[in-house]
């Protein structure tokens, strides 16, 4: 067996020398930039949030309410909506249906609301039902108006 050699100086200083060759003898160099960097993009995603949840959940441009529903009979439900837009001379179609009790549709219409002056028109109209509606409700409006619905 060989047995291991005293420790000195000279190999202390070898060791030494190798401990910073590998690891270096420098503090590491601190980029701020990097961190300016990360803070602008931070801030960037925020407004790209942002601007997807106003475009999503802002102010559209056709607002509608239900004013209300009566049932009229086992086939026939007369509702009133409001409908508001922005460019109130162009005209919009709304789709309104009528609901059975489990919720399912069972009547469907679509309204035609032509241009006028006001901001905000009240439309009454009748849907009919393939079976006894219990409910309204509003499926939503476009001013895509298809042809079969343009007045002329």
């Amino acid at each position: 067996m060989t047995e291991p050699a005293p420790h000195s100086a000279a190999s202390s200083a070898a060791s030494a020398a190798r401990h910073a060759e590998r690891y270096g003898t420098k503090p590491p160099v601190r980029r701020p930039w990097v961190l300016a960097l990360l803070g602008v993009g931070v801030v960037v995603a925020g407004f790209v949030v942002a601007y997807l949840g106003f475009q999503k959940y802002g102010p559209k441009a056709i607002e509608t309410e239900q004013l209300g529903y009566v049932v009229v009979d086992d086939s026939t439900l007369e509702m009133r909506v409001k409908v508001t837009r922005d460019e109130p001379r162009n005209a919009v179609v709304c789709f309104v249906r009528a609901m059975d009790r489990d919720g399912a549709e069972v009547g469907r219409r679509e309204i035609l609301v032509p241009g006028s002056e006001a901001t905000s028109v009240q439309v009454s109209t009748t849907v009919k039902a393939s079976s006894r509606p219990s409910a309204g409700d509003i499926y939503g409006c476009t001013e895509d108006v298809p042809s079969y619905l343009r007045l002329r």
